[in-house]
C-alpha cells in the first residue's frame, strides 16, 4: 500500500487543543457543542474551520492553521478561544482544560451524533465510551517521507519529557488515581495507541497501515492514535502524547519544545547523522515513569541505565535547545518549561488546591476554570 506523504518545506506547526464544557454552578461536564458550533458555524460551510466537534458533546476542539512561529500558534488558538468562549458563556458554560474532569462520571456524557464517532463506540464499545479524555496534540511539519520515521523513533526518548510537563489528570470520576497522569493509561488501552512501533522506514510504515485497511482493522490512517505518529496529508509529525493543558502558555510551551526538537532531528539528518532509536521496554519504561510520577518521576537515558530526575533532563534539554529556539523564534516558549517546573505541572497544582480544601475536588474544577480565563 502507498501512502504519499505531503512534504513540508520547513519546521511550520499546527496545534490541536481539546477543551471542556463546564458548567459553572454544578461544575459537571455538559453537552453544548451541537449548539455552539452550529452557531459558529459560517454560512455554507459544514463546520468551523478552526472549532471542531470531539468524541463527547461535552468537548470542543480548537485548532490552528499553518503557523510558522509558537508565537503565531497561540495568536491563532487565542482567537478561536475567545469565539468559542463568548458562544458557551451564552449558554451559561465556561470553558476548561484538563487531561481527565475531576469529577464527572463518563457514564452520563452523550456521543457526538456524527458517523464516524458513532462507529467507533460500534467497534470499541467501552473502551471508547469511556473515553472522558482531553489533550493536546502538536504537528512540526517535516521535509521528507524518509526522515519522518527515524524522527518519530527518536522522539520516542522524550516521551517523558512531554508527559511530565503536560501531566493533568490526576483524578478519575471523583478519586484520585494516584498517578499524574491517567490519561494516558486510558488512552493507550486502545488497540492502535500508546507507543508508537520502532518502524525501520516509510515503506514499512505503508506495509503496517496497509496489513490494518486490508484486513479491516482500521479504514483509515487516522485512526492509528499514537502518542508520536506520522500524519501523511500535514506532512508533519504529531505529538499526542500531552495530557490537556489548562493555560496557554503551557500549551506555548510543550509546542516550542516540539518544533525545536523536530527542527534539531530534521537537521542531524541532513549533516548525515543516524538518528537513535531507544529501546522499546526503556521508552516503555519511562513512559510509566513520567504517568505515575509526573514531575518527580526518574527517567533512564542511556543505554548504560544511567537514571536522572525529569526535572533535571528537562532543564537541560531547555538549555540545550535554546540556540534552535532564538533561529525559531520561540525562546519565550520554551523558556516557559522552567518556569511550570518551578510552578509546578497542573496534576501538582490540582492536587494543592483539593488538600487545601479538605478534598473537595469542585475547587479544583474551580481552579481549572480560573486558570483557562487568566493563565499561571
Amino acid at each position: 500500500m502507498q501512502i504519499p506523504f505531503a512534504p513540508s518545506t520547513h519546521s511550520s506547526l499546527g496545534v490541536e487543543w481539546e477543551l471542556q464544557l463546564v458548567d459553572p454552578e454544578t461544575r459537571e461536564l455538559t453537552s453544548g457543542a451541537i449548539e455552539i458550533l452550529d452557531e459558529l458555524r459560517p454560512a455554507g460551510a459544514e463546520e468551523h474551520p478552526k472549532a471542531k466537534h470531539e468524541l463527547l458533546q461535552s468537548t470542543i476542539e480548537v485548532v490552528t492553521g499553518v503557523c510558522q512561529t509558537v508565537g503565531e500558534a497561540k495568536a491563532d488558538l487565542a482567537e478561536t478561544v475567545r469565539t468559542v468562549a463568548k458562544a458557551a458563556d451564552r449558554r451559561g458554560l465556561a470553558l476548561m482544560c484538563a487531561g481527565t474532569h475531576p469529577i464527572t462520571n463518563w457514564n452520563s456524557q452523550k456521543i457526538s451524533p456524527k458517523p464516524r464517532y458513532e462507529q467507533l463506540v460500534e467497534n470499541l464499545q467501552w473502551l471508547a465510551r469511556r473515553l472522558q479524555i482531553f489533550g493536546v496534540h502538536v504537528h512540526v511539519g517535516v521535509r521528507s517521507p524518509e526522515k519522518v520515521i527515524p524522527i518519530v523513533n527518536a522522539l520516542t526518548s522524550y516521551v517523558p519529557h512531554f508527559l511530565a510537563l503536560s501531566a493533568s489528570s490526576p483524578y478519575w470520576v471523583g478519586h484520585d488515581t494516584g498517578l499524574a497522569s491517567s490519561r494516558s493509561k486510558v488512552f493507550e488501552a486502545l488497540p492502535t495507541a500508546g507507543l508508537p512501533y520502532q518502524l525501520s522506514g516509510w515503506d514499512q510504515f505503508e506495509s503496517y497501515m496497509g496489513t490494518l485497511i486490508s484486513t479491516r482493522t482500521i479504514d483509515s490512517v487516522r485512526e492509528v492514535w499514537w502518542d508520536i505518529r506520522p500524519h501523511p496529508d500535514f506532512g508533519t509529525v504529531e505529538l499526542r502524547i500531552c495530557d490537556g493543558l489548562p493555560t496557554l502558555d503551557e500549551v506555548g510551551a510543550v509546542a516550542a519544545l516540539a518544533q525545536c526538537l523536530v527542527e534539531r532531528l530534521d537537521r542531524e539528518i541532513d549533516r548525515g547523522y543516524r538518528l537513535p532509536s531507544p529501546k522499546n521496554w526503556v521508552v516503555r519504561e519511562n513512559k510509566w515513569r513520567a504517568a505515575r510520577f509526573g514531575l518527580e518521576a526518574e527517567i533512564i537515558v542511556d543505554d548504560k541505565d544511567t537514571v536522572v530526575p525529569v526535572r533535571r533532563a528537562l532543564l537541560d534539554l531547555t538549555d540545550e535547545l535554546m540556540p534552535i529556539a532564538r533561529r525559531l523564534s520561540c525562546t519565550a516558549e520554551l523558556a516557559g518549561i522552567e518556569r511550570i517546573v518551578a510552578h509546578g505541572a497542573s496534576y501538582q497544582r490540582q492536587r494543592t488546591i483539593a488538600e487545601a480544601n479538605g478534598g473537595d475536588l469542585t475547587k479544583v474544577v474551580d481552579s481549572l476554570l480560573e486558570e483557562m480565563a487568566t493563565g499561571l
